[in-house]
């Protein structure tokens, strides 16, 4: 089979070229293999250093309840009021003592606040949300001249009913 040309494999001593090409594709399959291990174990080493990191503690939220309120809102054919009963989300303890050191003055701005509505205006659930941001913004108004706002958050309707 060999020809005159090329000599034998067995004569020369060399071994065969597919033999040493198989060599090398054995040697780059494991070393890749072994690369793409190295690289998933350090991706996950990784992503459990940063689950194993302890996760910030919630923090408890604080909340003031208003008593109830009734007001007469502008009528229209007949003699219309709203009972609202709402509860403040506050920042901390600081804000949860301002309001309740507050709270004449906060329910007089309620009132008022409140006294002032067209009854057609409150009966969508948006201009429920919208009359809860008004309420917060209208609350978080400093008492008086030099002293910090509220720090009230939000505010939660827990009573609304409009007759």
């Amino acid at each position: 089979m060999a020809t005159p040309s090329q000599p034998a494999p067995a004569a020369t001593g060399a071994p065969a070229p597919v033999r040493r090409s198989r060599k090398i594709v054995l040697a780059l399959a494991v070393l890749s293999t072994l690369a793409a291990a190295g690289g998933a174990a350090v991706f996950f080493m990784r992503g459990n250093a940063v689950l194993a990191a302890p996760a910030p503690k919630p923090v408890k939220p604080i909340f003031v309840t208003l008593e109830p309120l009734t007001v007469n809102v502008l009528p229209d054919a007949r003699q219309r009021f709203l009972h609202v009963g709402l509860t403040l989300k506050v920042n901390d303890e600081k804000a949860q003592a301002r309001v309740n050191e507050a709270m004449p003055e906060l329910r007089s701005r309620l009132l008022l606040l409140l006294s002032n509505r067209d009854p057609a205006g409150l009966a969508s659930l948006e201009d429920k949300l919208a009359l809860a941001d008004q309420i917060r913004t209208e609350l978080n108004r400093p008492v008086a001249k030099g002293l910090p706002p509220q720090g009230i958050e939000g505010v939660g309707f827990t009573a609304f009913v409009l007759q």
